[in-house]
């Protein structure tokens, strides 16, 4: 079984979290390549089992690099491919401002936009896509997030291992 993971990051804290997601579903592939969105094509794709994608929310969206790359993708590119998103942001309850803490709310994050984006080329989703904290717009990540994201890939790993025995 192969796994790729895609990231961008601008100052380290999405790298960080997709690092921590690779070494968490080690145990449970053959391989795992970790590569960042700019080094990544569709073709990358062939002979993967999980692609996992992460970016930092720019704007409530991925970053363009995210995007294209993601565009990038024929219709039909991740059929039979389990899928998962996870982005980088500002934590909501530590926005002070009350009318700029809607606007977060509202407008939403990177990670939705990646996971509807992979079920669009029919991926199947393997989890809820997830968003990890950082402290200010570059970061740090906030205490417990590198945890999270090894317990979000742990159960990655352990979901997809379960349904390749079953299959």
């Amino acid at each position: 079984m192969k796994a790729l993971v895609w990231y961008d990051s601008f100052f380290g804290n999405t790298q960080q979290i997709a690092e921590a997601v690779a070494e968490a579903i080690r145990p449970y592939v053959r391989v795992v390549e970790l590569q960042r969105i700019q080094n990544a094509s569709p073709e990358d794709l062939e002979q993967a089992d999980i692609l996992i994608v992460g970016s930092p929310t720019r704007g409530f969206q991925p970053s363009e690099d995210t995007k294209a790359l993601l565009r990038q993708l024929p219709r039909h590119a991740l059929r039979g491919v389990w899928v998962a998103a996870f982005d980088t942001r500002i934590a909501l309850h530590t926005i002070e401002n009350g009318f700029f803490r809607w606007i977060v709310k509202t407008g939403g994050y990177a990670a939705s936009t990646i996971h509807k984006s992979l079920l669009r080329h029919e991926g199947q989703a393997v989890i809820a896509p997830d968003g990890f904290c950082v402290t200010d717009k570059e970061g740090p990540l906030m205490e417990g997030e590198l945890q999270r994201a090894r317990a979000w890939g742990n159960t990655i790993g352990q979901i997809v291992g379960e349904e390749m025995v079953v299959v």
